[in-house]
């Protein structure tokens, strides 16, 4: 397989028609070789618009937070974050490690929070191999971010939601953006939301897309009476 040809087809064929046209993004995606942080059997479908899971399952493809993005949705969310190289990021469901790849690149720091062991040493290893430094994987629930290490410039969350936990948002710097699938099926939107204030946010509503759920973020909170 020619995986540069390929990944010229990704970005030309994929994301570019998706509104991903800065430049920065465009070349980090030829950059960092998505095929390396796909599972061996699977590197075949490295460049193809679909999601791609990172460990079988009797009853199901894909688990729930386990998979790689598509390609196009991980680009626009990395245009739509325009992260500054001073930045520092927490990124919510490793995976693979590929999206904190990204991440990496552009910010100063990238915190990586993975509920599942082995998909946290998988990201670990694989983010070593790609001589990415600055990006650390923790073995952690997400939900909870990382109060110590934070307030953050942006937060990633690599998997949808229902809705975005407060305790992430209350992670972030006065000015800092959080980056979200949120919503339910059959059509999710990705949200960024700024912190302006002490308690107060602003939400911009930007596309449509369908991605799985992060692992063990609570659905909708119950109303009490």
């Amino acid at each position: 397989m020619n995986y540069e040809q390929a990944r010229f087809n990704m970005i030309e064929q994929q994301i570019r028609p998706w509104d991903v046209l800065d430049a920065k993004v465009l070349a980090l995606l030829s950059t960092v070789k998505r095929e390396d942080f796909v599972p061996a059997a699977l590197r075949a479908l490295a460049f193809v618009d679909m999601e791609i899971p990172l460990r079988s399952h009797p009853d199901q493809a894909a688990p729930v937070g386990q998979c790689m993005l598509a390609p196009r949705v991980e680009a626009r969310m990395l245009q739509d974050l325009a992260l500054q190289p001073h930045e520092k990021v927490l990124e919510v469901g490793a995976g693979s490690g590929y999206m904190a790849a990204l991440l990496a690149h552009q910010a100063q720091r990238v915190i990586s929070l993975e509920i599942d062991p082995e998909m946290a040493r998988l990201a670990h290893a694989n983010l070593q191999k790609a001589g990415v430094h600055n990006a650390e994987v923790r073995q952690a629930d997400g939900a909870a971010g990382a109060q110590v290490e934070g307030p953050f410039d942006a937060i990633v969350l690599s998997g949808s939601v229902a809705e975005v936990p407060q305790s992430l948002l209350s992670q972030l710097k006065i000015g800092g953006r959080l980056m979200a699938v949120v919503g339910d099926l059959p059509v999710m939107q990705a949200k960024l939301i700024t912190r302006t204030g002490e308690r107060a946010y602003r939400t911009q509503e930007l596309w449509d897309t369908v991605v799985p759920r992060l692992a063990h973020v609570p659905e909708h909170a119950a109303f009490s009476f």
